[in-house]
């Protein structure tokens, strides 16, 4: 006997498959999506000015300051303004990082016991200026959420510290938004899982390929009236720096301009 619905169901059955591949496709993998968080405000090379703007409960105060990096292990920030703080910097050299202090003349090595002490005063922290730690190196990440949150849909990340990292959290979870694979939102804790910050990005932009949030605002849990506010007013990449740029001959020279 014809099966007269043999046709129906072969139809039915590539077209419910046609509808699952794109979904099927679409599989993120955590640890991919945090190495693309790690790079997106560096990539292989870049330059960058900035605002940083710190408010505490006895003042408020802001710095301009340029930045510039090479892959992971090199980077350099220098304060612009305002005039007391103007040339204050920190290198970063593979495993090494220095401030100098330009009215003294002075290099002072940071210990890695400091990465988590604040960067001039601020609520970042050495760590997080310099990025000595990153997601792809110090910690183990999973999808912990993936779907719709708030009318918008994101990817959820947790991310633990491998045994032999020195890291500064217990633990990170991130918000990334699955077509920009930009993050929206992070919350640190600590190693007994007490929320310490959050960090909140937004006024994204397209530079290079990439959305990059041009605004990163860190609220500190114990302290709800203070933040600290980095507006970035423009960022490049790829731009060419020579191999002695990130040097503390430069560094002590004040010649920081590639």
């Amino acid at each position: 006997m014809r099966d007269t619905n043999a046709p129906f169901r072969f139809f039915t059955f590539f077209g419910l498959l046609a509808l699952l591949l794109p979904a099927m496709a679409q599989a993120w993998d955590a640890d991919e999506l945090m190495r693309h968080i790690d790079g997106l405000w560096r990539g292989n090379t870049s330059q960058a000015s900035m605002t940083m703007t710190v408010t505490t409960r006895r003042y408020e105060r802001a710095m301009t300051m340029q930045a510039w990096s090479r892959g992971k292990d090199y980077s350099l920030i220098v304060i612009k303004a305002p005039v007391k703080d103007k040339g204050v910097a920190t290198l970063k050299v593979e495993q090494n990082i220095w401030n100098y202090l330009p009215k003294i003349n002075r290099v002072t090595k940071v210990p890695s016991s400091m990465m988590s002490g604040s960067w001039m005063g601020s609520h970042f922290t050495n760590d997080d200026l310099v990025k000595e730690s990153t997601f792809e190196d110090d910690y183990d990440s999973r999808i912990s959420f993936e779907g719709e949150r708030d009318g918008k849909p994101i990817i959820e990340i947790t991310s633990i510290p491998k045994p032999d990292a020195a890291v500064v959290w217990g633990k990170v979870v991130m918000t990334i938004d699955q077509q920009e694979l930009a993050p929206y939102q992070a919350w640190y804790y600590d190693e007994e899982g007490t929320l310490i910050r959050t960090m909140v990005f937004d006024q994204w932009q397209q530079r290079d390929a990439r959305t990059v949030p041009m605004r990163m605002s860190l609220q500190p849990e114990d302290k709800p009236d203070e933040s600290t506010v980095i507006t970035y007013h423009d960022i490049v990449f790829d731009v060419p720096l020579d191999d002695d740029f990130f040097s503390l001959k430069t560094l002590k020279r004040g010649q920081i301009s590639p």
